[in-house]
């Protein structure tokens, strides 16, 4: 089941996406995840996608994102793998969504893409267990963790590279029914594949991460968790197009400009 958050008539509201029909549901995103039966909600009114603006999937108080997490991302950079998941935060100010703009802030001079499967979070989320995280997961959707590789070489931490406005796409949807275990993930830049990988190549999967970042912090309904990039990072410029793509989830794309 997708869900997605979109505005029509000048209204934000909440939706069932089938194909490129939208079905207006009676309830709030965070309602709808946690809903038994998200049907009592659904009403007759209907929306066709290229008619209305996609807005991020949620609206989550941070973003938690994961360093180093595909094999072979790490094979490709000659790198041994973690130990332990290396972890990071971008501010609630660096979400936008599906189709909007992508600012490359013109004190940078390489802003790379990185594309992730995104998890959503459901219920408050403290000290849990991996064999317990599917309980407080509500979902998946797509993230961009875009970086100004620049800074991020400059600096000993990374939140000034990892937290421009426009710095974290997300959508533009949820699935709610989605195996993160075995999903292609790839991204294209300009029409033309720049990653392309599998989820199963997670060092750590979306359960273990849960865990780990739970166990750190809070996690609070609607934050997201960024599981990690495959290999293939690179530069974007400004006017490129960029396109992620999970499977079984849909394509988030955005458009680099300058400010």
């Amino acid at each position: 089941m997708k869900l997605l958050r979109f505005k029509a008539d000048g209204v934000e509201k909440t939706g069932l996406l089938n194909d490129d029909e939208i079905t207006k549901i009676n309830c709030s995103m965070l309602e709808a995840l946690n809903a038994s039966d998200i049907h009592e909600f659904k009403t007759e009114n209907s929306y066709s996608l290229g008619d209305v603006d996609v807005l991020p999937p949620v609206s989550p108080s941070k973003v938690v994102c994961v360093g180093l997490n595909y094999r072979d991302h790490a094979k490709e950079l000659d790198m041994k793998l973690p130990e332990e998941p290396v972890i990071f935060i971008k501010p609630s100010t660096a979400v936008t969504g599906h189709l909007n703009d992508v600012i490359y802030p013109p004190s940078s001079t390489q802003v790379d893409y990185e594309a992730e499967l995104g998890i959503v979070i459901k219920k408050e989320c403290h000290n849990v267990n991996k064999d317990d995280a599917s309980d407080f997961i509500g979902g998946y959707t797509i993230l961009n963790d875009v970086t100004a590789r620049d800074k991020q070489r400059k600096d000993i931490q990374w939140t000034r590279a990892k937290s421009f406005d426009t710095f974290a796409p997300i959508g533009p949807c949820i699935e709610t029914e989605l195996d993160p275990m075995d999903q292609r993930i790839s991204l294209k830049l300009n029409s033309a594949v720049k990653q392309d990988s599998n989820t199963k190549n997670m060092i750590f999967n979306v359960y273990e991460l849960a865990e780990f970042i739970s166990h750190v912090m809070t996690l609070k309904p609607g934050d997201v968790i960024g599981t990690g990039t495959a290999p293939g990072v690179g530069p974007m410029q400004i006017g490129d197009t960029v396109e992620v793509e999970v499977e079984g989830i849909g394509v988030l794309k955005n458009f680099i400009k300058s400010i």
